[in-house]
């Protein structure tokens, strides 16, 4: 029996795939040359998930893998019309990044309530000002995104007391419907994005939506980059239309020196990081390992993702 053939489309530091020795004959390729060893690989495993490279050498001539998985939750950057439309499966690392997100978004709930980030300005200037925080239990939350980390960021908000509801793709039982978020909105104090990017979310929260929140309400996104209007989010903090904001995701990953985000009033800017934990990497390689021995003896693949939506669709 002819060994399949596993394409790693690499990243530093290489995936831990001891375990597949003798299994699988495992190639590696960057960037330039994926488009060219496309043709003989069985399955491919994106390990470098800030790539666009599948995106722009999948419509190339000849085989294409059977199987496509990517070390991260979100699949925009290699979805195109063309692998929208095969027969590849493509499955994604759904579980991973689902509690560390979560306590990172309660972490800067935490410190905009407390105004952590002035207590450290203030003691660097070696200024006492004594000043109120706010309580967070009996606030209110929109969390937005229905799929396990939205899950996961509602389980640790409500931990906290803060009264949190729960907006995705369709209405259904402790889930609100997008026909709900405008009056969802209005009355939040915490309105977090952690949607998968396709074309129902992309540029969602636009002006008219930081419009409808309240002045004292802060905005929190964990998603996609380009779930959020950054001009409209920009002008909405300059205008205090809204008391402050935290991206951890942006359109342009990094963020260039002269974007006018890092000068935004009240605004928290992290450098995607929001799910990386010390053993991140080694969990999404164990992950893959477990889904190829799997998907090597036939058995059904977890966290398929459905192509036409974008995402893999709940339960």
């Amino acid at each position: 029996m002819t060994m399949p053939t596993l394409l790693v489309l690499d990243a530093d530091p290489l995936p831990r795939l001891g375990r597949l020795t003798g299994r699988v004959r495992v190639e590696h390729t960057d960037e330039a040359g994926l488009a060219g060893r496309l043709p003989s690989a069985d399955v491919l495993l994106v390990w470098d998930f800030t790539s666009p490279a599948v995106r722009e050498a999948w419509p190339g001539e000849g085989p294409r893998p059977r199987w496509v998985h990517t070390a991260s939750a979100g699949v925009d950057h290699l979805l195109c019309p063309e692998l929208a439309a095969s027969d590849t499966v493509v499955t994604n690392a759904r579980g991973v990044f689902d509690q560390p997100i979560a306590e990172y978004v309660a972490a800067l709930v935490l410190a905009m309530a407390k105004d952590l980030p002035r207590t450290w300005e203030l003691q660097r200037e070696r200024t006492w000002l004594h000043r109120e925080g706010q309580k967070v239990a009996g606030t209110r939350a929109v969390v937005v995104g229905s799929g396990p980390i939205g899950r996961a960021i509602t389980a640790t908000l409500k931990a906290l007391g803060v009264t949190t509801a729960l907006v995705g793709r369709a209405a259904r039982t402790g889930v609100h419907g997008p026909q709900d978020l405008d009056r969802l909105l209005a009355r939040a104090d915490w309105v977090i994005a952690a949607a998968p990017l396709t074309e129902r979310t992309r540029g969602m929260f636009d002006a008219r939506r930081f419009g409808v929140m309240q002045p004292s309400a802060r905005f929190v996104n964990v998603g996609r980059g380009q779930l959020v209007v950054a001009e409209a989010l920009a002008e909405a903090l300059a205008k205090r239309w809204i008391a402050g904001a935290a991206l951890d995701v942006f359109e342009r990953e990094p963020l260039p020196p002269d974007s006018p985000l890092w000068d935004a009033p009240g605004l928290i800017v992290s450098p995607h990081m929001s799910g990386d934990t010390v053993g991140w990497r080694d969990e999404l390689g164990a992950q893959f390992v477990e889904m190829f021995e799997r998907w090597a003896s036939g058995r059904p693949l977890p966290n398929v993702v459905d192509k036409e939506r974008g995402y893999v669709p709940g339960h």
